[in-house]
């Protein structure tokens, strides 16, 4: 089984791989319920979802009836404004065939001029506060990409006492020495407030280039499992930490093949020297 740890100040004990459900979001009922077996299969309790991720909330739904204590549950608004975070919410809540989620995030709220509208009066923050009071959503996260997101989400930790963050985390982009300082920055920050800290894009190769789209991230991924075990596992080795898996349903058997046998951290020499041979490059510069 996967190893479990506080998720921040909310009082549940989450897998540290946790299931990104994007990876259910062209499927059918039929191609999601080799997925839940293998969730169940790994003993995987949290699924983080979105309102736009696809047919990912309803796919979800369609487990909920028999499995909702099984997982902690998560989803996202990318909205900004009150009545339409509030509308896509409760739309969610539907989709997925729910009275509650556990977590309602913010979905990547990294461009200065959407911060402003979401955190301040009528924007989205509002609806989801509003959740919480209503019983909907017990916590509330904040979400995003791009090189600028660490710097975001210390500033809206300012703003407000999210109970989550969620960014990206793999060895090709913390070569980024300033974005390597705002995450180190960052996660000190989260340590001290209790606030949990998901990491996403852990197996990322490098950004896709005109060749063939061979998987359904957004990404080009590793995708061999030695090269996946050595990613999952320099994830993994920073205390603290959870690893979202991939919006690729193919790849979770290998990630969580990966995370199941991860231990301690690959040094820098192994890591170099994957980056190397696979001509590694970061998604965001």
């Amino acid at each position: 089984m996967i190893e479990r740890q506080p998720f921040g100040s909310t009082g549940h004990e989450s897998t540290r791989t946790i299931f990104g459900a994007a990876a259910l979001g062209r499927a059918t009922d039929e191609e999601a319920a080799p997925v839940l077996d293998l969730l169940l299969e790994y003993g995987i309790n949290h699924i983080d979802t979105a309102a736009m991720y696809g047919r990912s909330e309803r796919r979800v739904g369609a487990w909920m009836d028999r499995h909702r204590q099984d997982f902690f549950l998560a989803t996202k608004t990318g909205e900004r404004t009150y009545q339409a975070a509030r509308d896509q919410f409760h739309h969610s809540l539907e989709r997925m065939r729910v009275d509650s989620v556990d977590l309602l995030q913010l979905h990547n709220l990294v461009d200065p001029d959407d911060w402003e509208v979401a955190m301040g009066a009528g924007g989205a923050l509002e609806a989801a506060v509003e959740a919480r009071e209503q019983g909907l959503c017990r916590f509330i996260g904040v979400t995003g990409h791009g090189v600028t997101v660490a710097a975001m989400h210390r500033r809206s930790l300012e703003r407000f006492p999210f109970d989550s963050v969620l960014l990206p985390y793999n060895y090709p982009m913390m070569q980024n020495a300033r974005y390597a300082e705002d995450f180190d920055a960052l996660t000190s920050l989260c340590a001290e407030r209790g606030v949990a800290v998901q990491t996403i894009k852990g197996i990322t190769l490098r950004p896709w280039d005109e060749r063939e789209h061979t998987h359904g991230t957004w990404y080009e991924p590793l995708s061999e499992q030695e090269d996946i075990d050595l990613a999952v596992r320099w994830v993994l080795g920073r205390p603290g930490v959870f690893l979202n898996t991939a919006a690729d349903a193919t790849l979770l058997p290998k990630i969580l093949d990966g995370a199941k046998r991860a231990n301690g951290t690959p040094d820098e020499t192994a890591m170099k020297e994957l980056a190397q041979r696979q001509s590694m490059a970061p998604l965001f510069t």
